[in-house]
């Protein structure tokens, strides 16, 4: 039964974890989405394009912070009821620990349901089309944005300048510097051109040029002129570039599933700890909670509260993070160990469970202490 004191406190949980979580997403993102502004800059896409693009990072991120911030709201909400003396009245008032840290329990089974849905379905949706947004800017979308009396670098290896564009399409006194394959630097020129779509990469149509080289033997200038020459906008020189999917963007049944023909034999350990880590990583914002239930509803009542164990609260967390990164390096080299994913996800918040609803023999020892100290 939802009591008044549950709705009191879990609506505080509630506001604290969307402002903490919206906080951290914002700051990261920004931090983020430092790397994505040289292709604002040298490369002329708009805000909006620029937007879209790191906007698909955000699920992301949520995902990784979501069992951070729960810890981190169910600490500062207890700890801010312990301070004002509410605990203390609450358990004056007969109220036992599962009553206590039912508002806690239950924003962790939100977030618990929040990490299944991001890291099962969303994330790898998001990170997919990032990838393939990103992929198609730096090598399709690029070269339809040359700007009027710009050098714009389309790729690292190629840079193209135009002197007028008119209103039908048609370029002007093109420059292009191609470098793409190391021992034929070329210079092209060209009176004008048109850039053509509908392939995998656009193509520009040079009218009226000429194509310069120097040949690396010699130390010769070699010419050819054209009438009419096609060129692709590749990156690599060689038509429509492979995009290989990363393992974050594979399906959940691509990772425990994978096709022999498209994944090696070394890689196949990769990606079965992936799939462990999706669906163990949703356990630790529960556990994650209990530590915090655990640093703030256990011990001695003291008058001016303490530091001790909220620090010791924290180092366990960090220590927890740590661990749970070394865990899946360890099992992707020995998959024998994946069921260490689990351990480190599911143990903690039962060890929690255990000091915070231990049977009668241990409750007595905690509030002795309590009422002990007296209520302040």
């Amino acid at each position: 039964m939802i009591t008044q004191i549950d709705r009191y406190v879990l609506r505080q949980l509630l506001v604290a974890l969307v402002a903490s979580t919206g906080g951290l997403v914002a700051l990261i993102w920004l931090t983020q989405s430092l790397r994505f502004i040289e292709l604002v800059v040298n490369r002329g896409l708009s805000i909006l394009v620029f937007l879209k693009l790191t906007g698909l990072l955000i699920p992301s991120f949520i995902a990784v912070i979501l069992p951070i911030t729960t810890y981190v709201v169910v600490q500062f909400c207890y700890q801010r009821l312990a301070g004002d003396r509410e605990l203390t009245v609450m358990r004056a008032a007969g109220l036992s620990p599962w009553a206590l840290s039912r508002p806690a329990l239950a924003l962790a089974a939100l977030a618990v349901a929040a990490c299944f849905f991001l890291n099962i379905w969303v994330v790898p949706s998001s990170y997919g089309a990032f990838r393939e947004y990103q992929f198609e800017i730096r090598n399709r979308m690029a070269a339809f944005l040359l700007q009027e009396g710009v050098f714009t670098p389309v790729s690292d290896d190629m840079t193209v300048y135009i002197r007028s564009r008119d209103q039908d399409g048609t370029l002007h006194g093109i420059l292009i510097d191609d470098a793409r394959q190391k021992n034929a630097h070329a210079t092209i020129l060209a009176e004008r051109g048109r850039l053509v779509g509908g392939g995998e990469v656009p193509r520009l149509l040079l009218l009226n040029g000429s194509r310069q080289e120097i040949d690396r033997q010699t130390g010769r200038l070699n010419m050819l002129t054209f009438t009419e020459n096609s060129l692709d906008l590749a990156q690599n020189g060689k038509g429509a570039e492979q995009r290989l999917r990363d393992f974050t963007e594979m399906s959940l049944d691509e990772l425990l599933h994978p096709d022999p023909a498209a994944v090696s034999s070394r890689d196949a350990p990769k990606l079965l700890v992936e799939a462990h880590r999706r669906l163990s990583a949703p356990f630790t914002a529960a556990s994650f909670a209990l530590v915090a239930l655990v640093s703030v509803l256990t011990g001695a009542f003291r008058r001016h509260g303490g530091l001790l164990r909220p620090v010791l609260a924290v180092l366990t967390i960090v220590g927890l993070l740590a661990l749970g990164l070394a865990v899946s390096n360890l099992a992707a080299r020995v998959p024998v160990l994946i069921p260490l994913i689990w351990v480190h996800a599911i143990a903690p918040g039962l060890i929690c469970a255990w000091m915070l609803y231990a049977p009668s023999r241990l409750q007595p020892t905690i509030f002795a202490r309590f009422s002990l100290a007296g209520p302040g």
